[in-house]
């Protein structure tokens, strides 16, 4: 693939704002001159994940990921170095240039790309069909302002869309666009007959007379589609008794790593504070958005993952569920608690005091709107409160049998969450709820929490010995090594004036060159000393690694507050110069207690290297003028 020429980079990195590119990912709140948020590399429940747009790098002081736009959106959409220059091109307008001049062609781009950028086109291709003046236009238009009661520009909005009955244009369009065979076959948009060249006779639509709702990420990109059953999907059809039929998953959708409506939501949710609303099915959430809740996510038609909890974790701590009344949403409302509990979720279940069981989200907000939704939250119940209602309706007539069982399963739940204060809350909002003594409550979770901890025990017992394990790993280099070299590399990083002196100022062989900041350390020295500094601004082209660019932003990211940096340096030096003279010193003078007693000339030998290295380190090390 065609380099991307350096003063590109440089000019996208001073075109692009930093807090622009990260806040498609992670919700930002203004602290100072820097912007706070939830880390997205790590899970946490306090902001430790700092944005500086002026310096234009970020860092989390929790996990101590650090980096730049570029190095942000590779490690977040998974990209390669020119991937992401690319993505970020194409999101802020600004245009790439190679050194070869052309770019790279349709058979270079990646497949991911290639993918993203083929679902545009398949979007495209069936919201045409909707809007078109043809016999399946019309009935899916009529289909969905009649039967499912939206509007016209909601359907704009979605760029909601319609597969033909035997649709064969999609794949005579793709074709035309000249993709890849590979994207083609893994689009997950056709079933490829195998053992014949691709081309329209291979490629059977996988959607056909279906409405078409288009899935995005978290940051806005077509990555797969839910196709609704209509009357004009045709009997053939493998899957029609489905209503619903989800892409399969393919290298850019995971249905359980994303939530629909998620890169509209969380505008809401993290900007505005509002709490996630969670919903069972697209349309419910595209119900919520047309009537004003703005915060609105659903899963892709499974049960709720980790995943899609760390999600909405980034964005906002509270999430109030709103899941049909019927039995299944009811279980599916109890199984997501614990996990919510884990991620560190404030969940309220709404809908839940309904004698009948029976709401409809849909068809609640399509007659009260926003009206109907705050009727429902003045009721919500806690996730506990939830749990215990679940699980034992009448508590005042249970017999001490079935509040045994279901104090065991409330413990199973509580012990879900992390936090001591949040679990002593739960135990006593459990107890009152059963009728029992808290302390009894509270002693049989501690017994039960001892029991699976001894199961724990167990296992890790049963594990192989260490000897049956593979090698440890080499042992990283000493701390104290790297911390000498790290500091040196701080100061000059934040106070470049130094860097011709500190080039010069002593024998290059004292660095440790076995770890990246002593590697670092020396390759900038050695552009220093021949006059070829580019700035800190401008290091890309000097940085051989991911873990350097890392290590270089991290410590670039604060300016440490020193009254007297030449100092600073000069205590660096000493400490470099101390480290790699001293052991030799220290042999010497073990060679001298061991040497014979007619080794006359090696002793002398010995003694005048002791002294020169005495004297040394007792010559203070002095900087070279700085203007």
């Amino acid at each position: 693939m065609p380099a991307i020429k350096p003063t590109c980079v440089r000019d996208l990195k001073l075109r692009v704002n930093l807090v622009d590119v990260i806040s498609r990912t992670v919700a930002l709140r203004k602290a100072g001159a820097r912007y706070k948020g939830l880390c997205p590399f790590h899970g946490e429940k306090t902001p430790s994940f700092h944005v500086d747009p002026d310096k234009g790098f970020y860092k989390c002081f929790g996990c101590g990921k650090a980096g730049d736009a570029i190095t942000f959106v590779r490690e977040t959409e998974q990209l390669s170095f020119t991937e992401a220059v690319e993505t970020l091109g194409k999101r802020f307008g600004v245009v790439i240039e190679y050194e070869e001049g052309s770019g790279p062609t349709a058979e270079e781009r990646s497949l991911r790309q290639e993918l993203f950028d083929l679902h545009e086109q398949a979007t495209e291709h069936f919201f045409q069909v909707f809007r078109g003046r043809t016999e399946s236009g019309e009935f899916m238009r009529n289909y969905w302002v009649t039967s499912r009661r939206f509007t016209a520009a909601i359907a704009d909005e979605f760029r909601i869309g319609a597969a033909e009955p035997n649709d064969g244009g999609l794949a005579a369009a793709l074709l035309r666009k000249r993709y890849s065979e590979d994207a083609i076959r893994q689009c997950g948009l056709f079933f490829v007959r195998e053992g014949v060249p691709l081309g329209l006779g291979s490629l059977r639509p996988r959607f056909r007379g279906r409405l078409m709702i288009p899935i995005r990420d978290h940051q806005g990109r077509v990555v797969a589609f839910t196709a609704r059953q209509t009357q004009l999907t045709p009997e053939d059809d493998p899957a029609k008794e489905a209503k619903y039929v989800n892409s399969p998953e393919t290298p850019i959708f995971t249905k359980g790593n994303l939530l629909f409506n998620l890169d509209r939501a969380r505008e809401a949710a993290g900007k505005e504070n509002q709490p996630f609303i969670l919903v069972e099915g697209q349309l419910d959430a595209i119900r919520c958005w047309s009537v004003g809740l703005k915060s609105a996510v659903a899963p892709q038609g499974t049960s709720i993952t980790d995943g899609q909890l760390a999600l909405l974790r980034r964005y906002q701590t509270r999430v109030e569920c709103l899941f049909d009344g019927d039995s299944a949403g009811q279980k599916a409302a109890l199984r997501l608690i614990p996990l919510a509990l884990r991620a560190g979720l404030e969940v309220r279940i709404l809908g839940a005091n309904d004698p009948a069981g029976k709401i409809d989200p849909d068809l609640l907000l399509l007659e009260k709107g926003p009206e109907g939704y705050e009727q429902l939250r003045s009721q919500a119940l806690s996730a506990i409160g939830f749990a215990c209602r679940s699980l034992l309706p009448h508590a005042e007539a249970a017999t001490p049998e079935e509040k045994t069982r279901v104090a065991t399963e409330l413990q199973r739940i509580i012990g879900a969450a992390e936090s001591e204060v949040a679990r002593s809350q739960f135990l006593a909002e459990a107890a009152a709820h059963l009728r029992i003594p808290l302390a009894a409550l509270q002693k049989d979770f501690t017994r039960t929490n001892e029991r699976l901890q001894a199961q724990e025990g167990a296992r890790a017992a049963m594990r192989p010995a260490a000897n049956d394990l593979p090698p440890r790993p080499a042992a990283p280099p000493d701390t104290r090594s790297i911390a000498a070299e790290q500091d040196l590399l701080l100061l000059l990083l934040h106070w470049e004036r130094f860097g011709k002196a500190l080039a010069t100022a002593f024998p290059h062989d004292w660095i440790d060159l076995s770890h990246p900041a002593g590697a670092l350390l020396n390759r900038f020295l050695a552009e220093f000393e021949q006059d070829n500094w580019p700035g800190r601004d401008h290091l890309d082209m000097l940085l051989e690694s991911a873990e350097e660019k890392a290590l270089v932003a991290s410590l670039a990211f604060d300016t440490p507050e020193l009254d007297d940096p030449a100092k600073a340096l000069q205590e660096g030096l000493l400490r470099l110069r101390s480290r790699a003279l001293e052991p030799e010193l220290r042999k010497i003078d073990l060679d001298l207690a061991n040497l014979p007693a007619d080794s006359t000339l090696d002793a002398i030998s010995l003694l005048k290297r002791r002294s020169e290295l005495q004297r040394q380190l007792r010559t203070p090390i002095v900087l070279a003028p700085v203007d």
